[in-house]
């Protein structure tokens, strides 16, 4: 039994997730306590119970201790089995940190899988939909990982309700990733979308994005589009493709905030990675920490930003594998991750 005080790092809802998805794999058990410790409203909520069900269901563990508010937690897989599986947060918890939670230990099992994911595809603090399709899914691929999605219906923060689909086919051989050096900045794409609102809308976000991104001098294109919603909301994501890497931000629209407002915070953050001279953004780096764990041999990322969600998945991979995580640069500041993986267990490479 691997015991864990999840009140360390960051603190949040990440180290529950994560510490699923590596005890699912590993087959460990695990026994978790101050979950969400560092929250507003500590311990468990509907999306964190729906992540420990799933892993659950995908592993026949047995599971102490998953209800509301709960801040521990003892989880027992049992065998990880692929399948069809649907699981509906019933709120706007997002689907993609549900999805974040058990893709991994799925691309170890014994055959594919198929998800049916209900929830919040673009909602606050966690990344949306088409930050998955864009930035994280294609490096994803490049690492040999085997993960395609494809979205339904969009569910916009408060309401949720939106339906996304996953294949997982079992990946390997695997590759690392070396994405240390990113070279020119080649071209900014970016797409600018509303859900039940006036196309309008998403016009002026593309407008404000086009006017503030185009002193960069490089090609930039921005799409508008409509997508099928379970209730009103906007989006824009913006992606600098560079030689070497690619650096993707977004932000989402809310009830009394201007379409301008919604793209400036992309620009901002877009612009902010660009002018640090890292290869990837922040939130990719957290979200490849896992899976390159379980790629022998050297991964090599150049980061825009060290991150607190970063530094606390580097610490909890110790806790599940004999993994060496190497992070050069002050929090907050670019960086350079250096990580040496292992072979998952039971998998030939």
């Amino acid at each position: 039994m691997i015991e864990i005080d999840a009140s360390f790092g960051e603190g949040g809802g990440q180290i529950l997730r994560s510490a699923l998805a590596l005890s699912v794999i590993t087959g460990q058990a695990t026994r978790l306590t101050n979950i969400r410790a560092r929250r507003p409203q500590p311990g468990m909520k509907p999306q964190h119970l729906k992540a420990v069900e799933a892993a659950a269901q995908i592993s026949a563990a047995q599971v102490e201790g998953a209800t509301p508010g709960s801040q521990t937690l003892r989880f027992e897989p049992a065998g990880l089995q692929g399948g069809k599986y649907a699981f509906d947060i019933g709120t706007a918890g997002a689907v993609s940190l549900l999805l974040q939670t058990i893709y991994l230990p799925l691309s170890f099992a014994d055959g594919p899988s198929r998800l049916t994911l209900v929830g919040g595809t673009h909602v606050p603090w966690s990344p949306c939909y088409h930050y998955l399709q864009w930035q994280w899914l294609p490096c994803l691929a490049a690492a040999g990982y085997h993960v395609d999605c494809s979205l339904e219906r969009a569910g916009f923060y408060p309401r949720g309700g939106g339906l996304l689909h996953a294949n997982i086919v079992p990946s390997r051989p695997l590759s690392p990733l070396r994405i240390a050096e990113r070279g020119r900045l080649l071209r900014i794409r970016g797409l600018s979308g509303v859900g039940r609102l006036d196309r309008s809308i998403a016009e002026r976000q593309r407008k404000q994005a086009s006017e503030r991104l185009s002193e960069l001098a490089v090609p930039l294109e921005i799409e508008v589009v409509e997508v099928p919603a379970a209730s009103p909301g906007t989006f824009i994501v913006l992606q600098a493709e560079f030689e070497g890497g690619r650096c993707c931000a977004f932000a989402l629209g809310a009830r009394h905030k201007p379409a301008e407002k919604v793209a400036d915070e992309a620009v901002d953050e877009l612009r902010a990675d660009i002018h640090s001279g890292g290869a990837i953004d922040a939130r990719l780096a957290d979200q490849l920490l896992l899976p390159l764990a379980f790629v022998p041999g050297e991964s090599v990322l150049s980061v825009c930003r060290i991150s607190r969600h970063l530094r606390t998945n580097a610490e909890l991979l110790g806790y599940f594998l004999p993994v060496s995580v190497a992070i050069e640069g002050e929090a907050d500041q670019p960086g350079i991750v250096r990580l040496h993986g292992v072979a998952p267990p039971g998998v030939l490479t």
